[in-house]
């Protein structure tokens, strides 16, 4: 294992998260550097069977959230997994949970219990829904949210709502919880307080869907339907060969566009030069670069666009991303020799830090793979750890 080089070197995280949305922020602060210390029930991380597997216990998905962190098991119900955690806290910086506020405090691990343990810990929480609503006590995943939030009706319809096929309401939760807590270690370092941090999902991805899907509704009272016209019509375009986005965007570029084409008569029968006119008129302006797309191959299509400094590309087959010219030229997909699984590939930190450059440092950890190296950080001997284990209470890889 090599040092960290990330901006929170230095930095340690207690992550008490699992399935998707907080071992994916916690993913991210352990490639930026952070020392992340992965609590898991004895039965392990419910990731761990999520998705395709050489072996079990290290499926797919969870290979692709959990590098940089050490995996400790633990039955935080008995009184030597309390007992671990309670001289971990003082050691940590950050503490993150998607464990329900409810149940961390019966526990005993509540923000105030922890907080009296370390007035500088940053205690993060991610929920389903905002603590301060009546739903706050309501279990929550990324279909209900998807659904609840209004955002399954405006990727479908009020009438056929529909999910989009990925875990969007987890994944942009993670990260505006990333977020969240860089911030928080920022006022830190300003005023040596920590904070208690909620990021709910039901209000993330509400935020996230509002910026083009409210329309009218942002007055009050409204003065048109919810939604933004340019996102219902935009589609795929069909070419003689293939598909492409093809995407004229400014008034330069539909002009340059249609010119391109031989269809130089649309710049005013479509209204072009007036981008108020063109908006409101974007279903038949859609429709007619949908049917001008039909005229020539992919590959004569990106020629020209390329030539004509019109935004556009062809589509990558998700079989296919691996090979994408950008992504391979940039290396976002290494494959690594993992200790038990073998050549394994996942997609590397987007981020590029120049002075201080995220690393993948770690490879994911088998469950309980660091227990006995944590708890002999922490004072235990290896007697207590052995009586820990024979008591069922931790255990270990």
């Amino acid at each position: 294992m090599t040092e960290p080089t990330g901006p929170l070197a230095g930095i340690r995280v207690i992550d008490l998260t699992a399935v998707v949305l907080g071992p994916f922020a916690t993913q991210t602060l352990g490639d930026w550097g952070a020392d992340v210390i992965k609590i898991e029930a004895l039965i392990g991380d419910t990731a761990r069977n999520s998705g395709v597997f050489r072996n079990r216990g290290m499926a797919s998905v969870f290979l692709q959230i959990n590098r940089n962190k050490r995996s400790v098991a633990l039955d935080l119900k008995s009184d030597d997994g309390k007992e671990v955690l309670r001289r971990l806290i003082p050691t940590a910086d950050v503490m993150v949970s998607n464990i329900r506020p409810a149940g961390m405090g019966r526990l005993g691990f509540g923000y105030d219990d922890c907080k009296a343990l370390n007035p500088r810990l940053v205690y993060a929480v991610a929920t389903g829904f905002g603590q301060d609503g009546p739903w706050r006590a309501r279990p929550a995943f990324d279909e209900i949210i998807q659904a609840a939030s209004g955002f399954a009706s405006a990727m479908g319809s009020d009438d056929a709502p529909q999910f989009v096929p990925t875990l969007a309401a987890d994944k942009l939760t993670g990260m505006a919880l990333v977020s969240a807590i860089c911030a928080a270690l920022y006022r830190r370092e300003r005023s040596g307080e920590g904070q208690l941090v909620e990021v709910p999902m039901m209000e993330t991805l509400t935020a996230f869907n509002s910026v083009d899907m409210m329309g009218g509704m942002s007055f009050e009272p409204a003065i048109g339907a919810p939604g933004y016209l340019r996102m219902r019509e935009r589609k795929p375009a069909k070419t003689k060969d293939g598909w492409m986005t093809m995407l004229p965007y400014s008034t330069a570029n539909w002009c340059a566009f249609l010119e391109a084409v031989g269809r130089p008569e649309l710049i005013d029968t479509l209204s072009i030069k007036d981008p108020v006119k063109r908006n409101q008129n974007i279903d038949v302006v859609y429709a007619e670069m949908r049917a001008i797309a039909l005229t020539r191959t992919n590959a004569e299509w990106q020629e020209l666009l390329l030539r004509i400094d019109v935004p556009h590309t062809a589509f990558t087959r998700m079989t296919e991303v691996t090979e994408q010219p950008h992504l391979k030229a940039v290396g976002m997909f290494p494959v690594s020799d993992h200790p038990t699984e073998g050549a394994i590939r996942v997609a590397r930190p987007p981020t590029r830090f120049a002075a201080t450059p995220a690393d993948m440092r770690r490879p994911v950890p088998r469950l309980g793979e660091h227990t006995a190296e944590i708890l002999r950080e922490l004072g235990f001997s290896d007697g207590d750890i052995d009586a820990m284990v024979e008591r069922k209470s931790a255990g270990r890889a």
